[in-house]
């Protein structure tokens, strides 16, 4: 495995298999410096959300940023597109979670403008909406319109929490793959979560793990091509257990990225987060089967 930054504070890539470990050492990370610091963060932002909720039931309206040139901007910017100076343009398309709106982006949409990305947009689903293949069909609709309003062929795709499973959804079921040029979760019950069996409405048990929407995703998938980063954090409140915000599917080859010490809602606002997110959508992070770089 190799570390992208400070142990403990950074995400840290891997493609190996997770040990299941013991409950004793699960319950014992849960009281480490890092998992207290992350649990108090988390409470920040969920209220610090709260607030800023209500301004994101509006629509947003597709823009283009015209001072993101490549030319006009700091040395860091340009390094960061330095191999592949037309990434920047690719619209970035960031899909919220269940329950929620685009006012969750609102750190990573302006952190990912300041890094260099000229298009960078939300969009709003139904808070009614009860079933996740419904929800990629409208996500679809929504990238058709993108594509004509830019201009471009292909975007990237975000999608936190349920918006990852949609995103997934759409690009492994619905012929997605030819519109989208890589696609990113941030803790996604890839696997299900065992709390949603606590809440027994159509949406909520399409996350329960061995739900049929997860056994569809989990058939085989020979023609995925998308480059797919799933990140997930070992302070999940919501993705229980935790290993289950991982893409394991052997198809879709996904990188998973392992984050400590941020919970679910603080996951689209972290920092580090934010960086690894840049950095993968600007085709700086090798690809799952790349092989492992020994660690120095």
């Amino acid at each position: 495995m190799r570390a992208t930054g400070d142990p403990g504070c950074r995400p840290g890539w891997h493609t190996d298999e997770l040990s299941p470990g013991t409950p004793r050492a699960a319950l014992r990370s849960l009281v480490t410096p890092v998992a207290v610091a992350g649990g108090l963060t988390e409470l920040a932002w969920v209220g610090a959300h709260a607030l800023l909720y209500p301004l994101g039931t509006r629509k947003e309206q597709l823009r283009l940023d015209p001072r993101c040139r490549p030319g006009e901007q700091p040395p860091s910017v340009r390094a960061l597109f330095a191999a592949d100076p037309l990434a920047a343009r690719i619209p970035v398309l960031l899909v919220h979670g269940l329950i929620d709106n685009r006012s969750i982006f609102t750190v990573m949409r302006r952190g990912l403008r300041r890094r260099g990305f000229a298009q960078v947009c939300t969009w709003n689903y139904s808070p009614l909406l009860g079933d996740v293949a419904e929800g990629a069909r409208d996500l679809g609709e929504h990238v058709e319109r993108i594509c004509a309003q830019t201009g471009h062929d292909r975007v990237h795709l975000v999608g936190h929490s349920l918006g990852g499973l949609i995103s997934r959804h759409y690009v492994q079921r619905q012929g997605g793959g030819r519109r989208v040029e890589s696609l990113v979760t941030l803790g996604t019950p890839h696997g299900g979560s065992v709390l949603a069996h606590l809440l027994p409405t159509p949406m909520v048990r399409q996350l329960r793990p061995g739900s049929a929407l997860l056994q569809e995703l989990a058939e085989p998938a020979p023609d995925w091509s998308t480059p797919t980063t799933a990140v997930y954090s070992n302070l999940d409140q919501l993705v229980v257990p935790t290993r289950l915000g991982r893409c394991d599917h052997p198809d879709l080859r996904a990188r998973n990225v392992l984050v400590r010490g941020v919970g679910h809602m603080s996951l689209p606002f972290h920092r580090g987060v934010v960086d690894e997110v840049a950095a993968t959508l600007a085709g700086l992070r090798p690809a799952a089967h790349a092989p492992l770089a020994s660690a120095a």
